[in-house]
């Protein structure tokens, strides 16, 4: 009966990782969903200074969602994503994807 105990506490020891690890990936998601939310924000039929809260506000939820999913998923997973989105390495060859 103890050794159950100890096999559901390490299964439940081993989920809480995982399920950290989902939510800091989908706030990191989530930002850019906010950002690209900034290219249909002067299309919308609302005046100027709507326009600038509505801007402001996404701005801010995006930077707010990327930096807590950053900090969730811990500064190995960000040094993986800023590699991903630096141009010099979108046309190197797939020889050497760590230089």
């Amino acid at each position: 009966m103890s050794n159950q105990n100890s096999t559901e506490g390490t299964l439940e020891k081993q989920r809480v990782p995982s399920r950290r690890k989902k939510i800091g990936i989908i706030l990191m998601t989530l930002s850019f969903v906010f950002f690209g939310g900034l290219l249909i924000v002067p299309f919308t039929p609302f005046d100027i200074g709507t326009k600038a809260v509505i801007s402001l506000t996404l701005v801010i939820l995006g930077e707010g969602s990327f930096w807590v999913g950053g900090f969730i998923l811990g500064k190995e997973y960000v040094a993986k994503y800023k590699q991903h989105l630096n141009p010099v390495n979108w046309f190197r060859g797939q020889r050497n994807p760590e230089k």
